[in-house]
Order: structure tokens, then C-alpha cells, then sequence
């Protein structure tokens, strides 16, 4: 028997991996864990002699059991090809005495390429495992990166549609621009008057409509996502942890079984839970740093253990983490409750309700492999500036945050294992807020035209995406209310 994945509120029903990519979310709204987290079935030091194709082959087989190794391959092989800009895929450059672990440079330079460009060849083999006819409707909320990340997967793929809602001026000027002129007359993008979190939430909601849902099996179609409450999204994330340590290793910065710190710019929670999976697959993992910016509610629930959305929502130069709701922390929650759907859906339950909940000082005693801090605004400013000033090194706002909460994680500590930083984007998706922090804003130049001046002072040449959208049409143009977004799903798929 292959590995099997329940939802977090319901322990009762088990479907294999290729069925719970294609759900995407469960019918209870609870998210998809596998029964039991597999360990690795080679030895740590196998993975140094293996570039980045192969090292994703053997650890997402662990997870998804019910592909042939046929399968996987090709979806493979089809993911990591030429849309990345090196052969390495995720390569590591050591600066600020860490080692940041690049993410970016898939067709929409952010890390979300780093699984949406396997995705949606996971969902059409899942599709055809399963003999499943319907036209797969993806649809999802983004923060910023990852709605123009799968919009860009599923760019006319057959048998697919996309719909991406996004906050109207909660993202930034260029990530709004690679998404409104995206092309492929199966994807629409539509603004919404709200935030991150009360699109994801309107997302939720219709996916949790069974009525809604009713009405599109009868048009021959169903839904599934493309975030990383989608399985299928985050097991490729788990890939690139295990090949960032064999690149270490083979750098020799460290001997083969020696621990590394991890550090993660967070929103969702997807990218370190991602991590913590590496981690417990049999990774030398000692800690996982889990960095926020004001939106802090990460930070203090690791203090507190109190997880409490009720504060101000702030808009921040790193907009992907703009986030009080992070739905991916659910899946560790699960864990530490020992796998209990009981006491997951209670805490849940006062998370809708009361928009809080604490855990158990037995459950607190799971997270001490995590550390949380934030950094504020200035701090990540000042970070942008003082790596650059020390390395000639240039990294946007997000991976900022997570070299500010490394500095503090070290002056608490002192602790210097090695480290790698997770940078989530280039700096050339958010160029008036780091050259801001580099003091050399043109008020007078919109954000397209100063990444002439970034590219100048970084030595980096302007990345494919950025030269695409210069000249791009704009396509999409609906912005909505909250209220109106199922009814805008509807008129799309014409139901």
C-alpha cells in the first residue's frame, strides 16, 4: 500500500496522492497530510552526486507513491527545463555570512515557480490516472507571486481554466502587471476591493459551496488550486531544501550530516512547512527560523502560542507576506496535536469563530525546532542596504526580512551554524521599494523603468519577465467586490 493523505478535520477518508492533487482541498475544507511523513530511502551523502532533476525524482517518489517513476519523470522533466534561466535551478550565493538559497529563476521570477511549473503536470497525470473527463478549473488567491506562477503553469493547457482573485493595491506595481496581461483564453485575473486574507477566504468559501459545486460537476467540471494548500504544490518545495544541504556539502562548507539552519521569509506558512518536511524526511535540520514583517501573527504565536488574527492588517514593501491567516500552519498544527482531527477542527473552529485560538503547552513543546521574529519596515531597508553595502549583493523586500530575523536569530543565540536564507524573489519585481532602501529612487521613473537603474547597480541583466510586460496589453481589468466574487466565477465558466 502506497502512501495515503487524510484531511486535517477528518481522519476517515484516505485517498492516494494523484486523487488529493486533483482535490486540491478537502470536502470538509480541512487540507490533505499524509498518514505518516515518509523518511528517506537512500543515504544522505547519495544526494550530493545528483543535480536538481534527480533530486526532486527521489524525494517527491516518497510522497507521491501512486505515480509510475515514468510518470514522475516526465512531469519532471518537463517542469525544470529551459523556462529556468541555470541549470542549477536553485543556486546558492553566500552572503551577510549566510547562504541565500535563489528561488527565483523560473519564468516568473519567484519561488512559486519552483512547484507551479510541475504542478500542472502532476494534475493532467493525476487526471489521466484516475480517468477523470472534467474540465479542471483552477481556482486560487494570491498575495502576489503565486497567482502570475500558475496563471503562467496553466497558460493554455488543455482541459484546464484559472481564475486568480488578488487585493487591488495589496500587491506591487510589477507583480500586478505580469498578472493583468497574462495571455491564454483559459485564464482570467480579477482584482477584489479587500486583502489577501479576505480573498483567500472568499476562495475557501466557494470551494466549500456545495451547491456551487453541484452546478459545475453538472457542466462537466471541478475545482481544484493552485496554492499550497494543494499537496501537489507543496511536496516540489520539499526538493529544493534537500538540494540546497547536498550544494553546501559539495561546496564543503559543511560535512555530510552536519545540521544547517533554515530560515524562511513566511505568509502562508507553505514554504517552511516545506522545510520542516525536508526536515523530517531525515534532513540534518537543527532550526527552523520562521521570519514575518509587521504582519506578525506568525511571530507571536511561536512566542505565545496564542495564534490571534484580530489586529491591524498592515500593507508592507513585502506584499506576499501580508497575511494574518496563514492556512498552511493548519497542517503542522495537525501534527503536533498528534495527528488528532478532533482537537484540529476545535481550534480551527474558534479561529472562524472568535479569530483565535491557543494550543496546549504539550503541543508547544512540538515547535521547538522553530524560532520566530519579525522585521519592520526600516529594518528591512536597512538590510537591503547593508547587504548590498558588505557584498554588492542585491535582494528584495521579502528576502530582506528573512537576513533581518537572521541577525537578530544570531545576537539572541549566538548560533552560527550554517545557514541558508530562502530568497523568495528578485529584486526586480519590487524595484521602487529596494531602491528606496539603496537611496536611489526616481521619483519621476515608474517602478518598469527603474529596473534599467537596478540592473546598472546590481551587474544583473534585466530578467525575461520584466522585458516581456514593458510592452504587454492589459487584458485583465475587473476589479469586484468580495461579495461578488462567486458570481464573477460563474460568468466566467459560464454557468
Amino acid at each position: 500500500m502506497g502512501l495515503e493523505y487524510v484531511s486535517t478535520r477528518n481522519g476517515k477518508e484516505r485517498l492516494c496522492a494523484s486523487k488529493a492533487i486533483l482535490k486540491g482541498i478537502a470536502d470538509d475544507g480541512g487540507l490533505f497530510v499524509p498518514t505518516e511523513l515518509p523518511h528517506f530511502d537512500r543515504e544522505l551523502s547519495d544526494f550530493t552526486e545528483m543535480d536538481y532533476k534527480e533530486t526532486a525524482f527521489h524525494v517527491m517518489k516518497l510522497f507521491l507513491t501512486d505515480f509510475s517513476e515514468e510518470e514522475l519523470r516526465n512531469c519532471i522533466e518537463s517542469a525544470y527545463d529551459a523556462k529556468f534561466d541555470t541549470p542549477l535551478i536553485a543556486p546558492l550565493k553566500k552572503a551577510s555570512k549566510a547562504y541565500f538559497l535563489e528561488l527565483f529563476h523560473g519564468k516568473t521570477i519567484a519561488f512559486k515557480d519552483m512547484a507551479l511549473s510541475i504542478l500542472p503536470h502532476l494534475m493532467k497525470t493525476a487526471a489521466k490516472k484516475n480517468n477523470v473527463k472534467d474540465e479542471i478549473v483552477i481556482l486560487t488567491a494570491t498575495s502576489g507571486d503565486t497567482g502570475k506562477a500558475a496563471l503562467a503553469g496553466f497558460d493554455s493547457v488543455p482541459g484546464t481554466k484559472i481564475i486568480v482573485f488578488y487585493p487591488k493595491g495589496g500587491v506591487s506595481p510589477i507583480q500586478e502587471k505580469q498578472m493583468v496581461t497574462q495571455s491564454g483564453e483559459n485564464t482570467k485575473v480579477i482584482g477584489i476591493r479587500g486583502n489577501f486574507d479576505e480573498a483567500q477566504t472568499g476562495v475557501k468559501n466557494i470551494f466549500n459551496d456545495k451547491s456551487f459545486n453541484e452546478r459545475l460537476l453538472s457542466a462537466g467540471k471541478r475545482f481544484s488550486s493552485a496554492n499550497s494548500i494543494n499537496i501537489g504544490r507543496l511536496v516540489p518545495q520539499v526538493t529544493y531544501y534537500v538540494y540546497a544541504y547536498s550544494s553546501l556539502v559539495k561546496d564543503g562548507v559543511i560535512e555530510c550530516g552536519q545540521e544547517i539552519n533554515i530560515t524562511v521569509p513566511t505568509g502562508n506558512f507553505g514554504n517552511i512547512l516545506a522545510a520542516y518536511y525536508a526536515k523530517q524526511l531525515g534532513l540534518p535540520v537543527k532550526k527552523l527560523i520562521c521570519a514575518s514583517n509587521e504582519n506578525k501573527v506568525l511571530f507571536d504565536f511561536f512566542k505565545t502560542g496564542i495564534y490571534d488574527r484580530n489586529r491591524e492588517f498592515h500593507l508592507t514593501s513585502s506584499p506576499s507576506m501580508d497575511i494574518l491567516i496563514s492556512s498552511n500552519l493548519e497542517r503542522l498544527i495537525y501534527m503536533i496535536a498528534g495527528n488528532d482531527p478532533v482537537k484540529l477542527s476545535g481550534l480551527m473552529k474558534e479561529l472562524s469563530e472568535k479569530g483565535s485560538y491557543e494550543i496546549t503547552p504539550e503541543m508547544k513543546e512540538g515547535l521547538l525546532c522553530f524560532y520566530g521574529n519579525y522585521a519592520n519596515e526600516n529594518e528591512t531597508a536597512e538590510t537591503i542596504r547593508k547587504v548590498y553595502e558588505s557584498d554588492s549583493y542585491v535582494i528584495d523586500p521579502h528576502t530582506a526580512v528573512a537576513a533581518a530575523v537572521y541577525d537578530k536569530y544570531v545576537s539572541e543565540t549566538g548560533d552560527t551554524t550554517a545557514t541558508v536564507i530562502a530568497s523568495t524573489a528578485s529584486p526586480f519585481k519590487f524595484t521602487r521599494n529596494v531602491m528606496k532602501a539603496l537611496s536611489e529612487d526616481d521619483p519621476k521613473k515608474t517602478d518598469i523603468e527603474l529596473t534599467e537603474d537596478l540592473s546598472k547597480i546590481s551587474k544583473v541583466k534585466i530578467p525575461p519577465a520584466i522585458e516581456e510586460i514593458k510592452s504587454a496589453p492589459v487584458r485583465h481589468t475587473d476589479v469586484i467586490e468580495i461579495k461578488e466574487m462567486e458570481a464573477a466565477v460563474a460568468g466566467f465558466l459560464g454557468l
